[in-house]
């Protein structure tokens, strides 16, 4: 470790609705540069007001909380501070949601999955560069610039094939969908095929499967 990183002195926020999470992060954080100055919260919406108030430089925060989610509020995190480098550090697969959190402004995505040792070298990674990229992450954003359809398959749909999905996923039917957008329904039954061609799947069940993982994050 380069002293001078050592001798950093760092302002982080620690953002996990576990405490467990946040003492044991601040453990490897500490380790790694030791003048660092570490607050924590458990509220997703304290977090704006501690990057604010505190001067928060990096941020290590978890996609779920309680009172909501961090995807919603990283565009909020860099409009405060432009500067601030966020690491999402979250049990939510990373092939699924990585992509969406850089997309949305993080700097990088951590699994909680991941080994200990995995975890501190990705943590001083991100403290040295300001970033952190596994290689499965670095794999998907090379695809991405091929395919911009993965980080969500649902962005192929129109913003009407989205909505009657939604519907669907909710558990609604031909009529419903018609009476609820007064649409006929053999246009409904006709969008609903679009859908099915455009996500390449073959019935309900993968729909709102595909619904709940990328829609309802």
């Amino acid at each position: 470790m380069e002293t001078s990183i050592q001798n950093k002195e760092i302002i982080f926020l620690l953002a996990d609705d576990h405490s467990i999470v946040r003492q044991g992060m601040e453990i490897v954080i500490s380790d790694i540069v030791p003048n660092a100055k570490v607050f924590q919260t458990s509220s997703l919406h304290q977090v704006l007001e501690l990057i604010e108030s505190k001067g928060v430089e990096m941020a290590i925060i978890d996609a779920h909380f309680p009172d909501g989610n961090s995807l919603h509020i990283l565009p909020q995190m860099k409009s405060v501070n432009p500067d601030l480098k966020v690491l999402i550090f979250t049990g939510l697969e990373e092939e699924l949601h990585g992509l969406k959190f850089i997309k949305a402004g993080a700097n990088g995505y951590l699994s909680k999955m991941s080994e200990e040792e995995e975890v501190r070298e990705a943590i001083t990674t991100f403290i040295e560069k300001g970033e952190y990229f596994s290689g499965l992450l670095r794999n998907l954003l090379v695809q991405l610039v091929y395919n911009p359809d993965l980080i969500s398959p649902l962005n192929s749909l129109t913003k009407r094939e989205l909505q009657i999905a939604e519907l669907y996923a909710e558990g609604y039917g031909n009529l419903e969908i018609s009476n609820s957008l007064n649409i006929k329904q053999n246009t409904v039954s006709t969008i609903k095929k679009n859908i099915f061609e455009k996500l390449k799947i073959e019935n309900m069940v993968e729909l709102v499967d595909l619904i709940k993982t990328h829609h309802k994050l």
